[in-house]
């Protein structure tokens, strides 16, 4: 399976660095020097395998230099690829209350009462803390991913249920 790891927001200067967004936990190991990332336009379109000449951090953004990219118009061109590696090159969870995003999508969310709510589309992480993207049949409703909410993640029944607060499952 594919997870997304990143995705070049923009050009950064004049020398081929391109700005990151981070959708990994571990952006040391995943854009450290050498590092080898497939990518792929986020519109769709072949894959392209680049390759970690350096990253660092400026401002809170990943900033990252890729072999043969020499300059802003060829970083430019690279705005909306998505890094994206294999599910299996991830190293087992320890933490049992911890979680990759992909484990998490497509589960079945249920409150604690056994009432049916949706299916989960994705893990969305924000600067307020992690949300459970949740398809509903009325549309898409925000979980926050918290222990006051979630009472317990069950990848081997593939559910995910809540103890919802009055007004979290109401659309609009």
């Amino acid at each position: 399976m594919d997870l997304v790891v990143g995705r070049v927001v923009k050009a950064h200067g004049v020398t081929g660095e391109v700005v990151v967004e981070i959708r990994t936990d571990d952006p040391d190991i995943r854009f450290a020097p050498g590092s080898s990332l497939r990518g792929r336009p986020s519109r769709g379109g072949p894959e392209s395998r680049y390759v970690i000449e350096s990253s660092r951090e400026h401002s809170g953004r990943l900033l990252v230099r890729l072999d043969g990219i020499t300059d802003r118009t060829a970083a430019d061109a690279l705005r909306g690829i998505l890094f994206i590696v294999d599910s299996e090159q991830l190293p087992p969870i320890e933490d049992p209350e911890e979680f990759y995003d992909h484990q998490l999508e497509g589960l079945q969310v249920v409150t604690t009462t056994g009432a049916a709510v949706g299916s989960v589309d994705e893990v969305l992480h924000t600067a307020a803390g992690e949300l459970l993207s949740v398809r509903t049949e009325k549309g898409e409703v925000l979980v926050p991913f918290v222990s006051a909410i979630v009472t317990s993640v069950s990848l081997a029944d593939q559910t995910i249920e809540i103890d919802p607060p009055e007004g979290l499952l109401e659309l609009g």
